[in-house]
């Protein structure tokens, strides 16, 4: 690669691959994009849908994503950042049972109706009779968060069903507005609270990365630094590397905060 500004997209979609083909061949024939077009990152592939995160020069990337959406038969949804180096240094395409791990049959057309743009964030976070939810792990948290937000101080995505069952019930939490990093787990934890009887359930359309792109800095309710998973660790405001340490090296002994829920 040369001294161009590294591109970072990621993307996901939930939809049925067996419209796509064998996963099998969906995943052989993306790891030959990737050795084709010269980028590298990593994609997961599942019944469900997909999800990726990859980086290179913009051509390579632009070129990846025609290929990509011709081999998807998709308009693939992308989240762009940039960096002086790769953060990502080999191929790995995996295919799996989910492409986010929640562990729980999920009704995902549930969740049409429940997407908040971010220039409408701020209003609904606001608001004191919404429950405002971090739907990411206690280390994420910790990076940073937005103003209102209830850590549920879990350490993987699977334990947040645990937290709403011990916490959260649908005859006091009427509305309840959740966010995650690029809007994934979202996907599938909005879904999972209308099917659980809450009532008014809402998400962040493109997770906090896309929130960060398309808002003002001094119009802004995000407080700190947003955690990535790759090199740069964590991203600013200015989607930039930041400068926050790596609270996941202390991921398996954080603990749980008392809970204090009273929205």
């Amino acid at each position: 690669m040369s001294n161009e500004p590294i591109q970072i997209i990621s993307f996901y979609e939930f939809k049925d691959m067996s419209t796509v083909g064998d996963l099998r061949e969906i995943k052989d024939a993306l790891k030959a994009v990737f050795r084709e077009v010269g980028i590298r990152g990593t994609i997961n592939i599942a019944g469900e849908g997909y999800n990726g995160m990859v980086c290179g020069e913009p051509e390579q990337i632009e070129r990846f994503v025609s290929k990509a959406e011709s081999l998807l038969n998709t308009k693939l949804p992308v989240k762009s950042s940039f960096h002086e180096k790769a953060p990502f240094r080999k191929i790995d395409v995996k295919i799996k049972p989910e492409i986010v791990t929640l562990k729980r049959d999920v009704n995902i057309s549930l969740g049409v109706g429940t997407h908040v743009d971010p220039q409408n964030w701020n209003g609904v976070i606001s608001d004191p009779e919404t429950l405002v939810l971090d739907a990411r792990n206690d280390y994420e948290y910790q990076t940073g968060t937005f103003e209102r937000a209830v850590n549920p101080g879990v350490r993987k995505f699977s334990d947040l069903p645990e937290f709403v069952d011990q916490n959260l019930d649908p005859a006091r939490h009427k509305r309840v507005a959740m966010f995650c990093t690029g809007g994934i787990r979202c996907e599938k934890f909005a879904p999972y609270l209308k099917q659980m009887g809450f009532e008014e359930v809402l998400q962040l359309k493109g997770g906090i990365l896309k929130y960060l792109e398309e808002t003002k800095k001094e119009e802004s309710l995000w407080q700190g630094e947003c955690f990535v998973f790759d090199e740069r660790i964590t991203v600013d405001h200015d989607l930039q590397k930041g400068s926050v340490p790596d609270h996941s090296q202390r991921h398996e002994n954080a603990r749980k905060p008392p809970y204090e829920i009273k929205a």
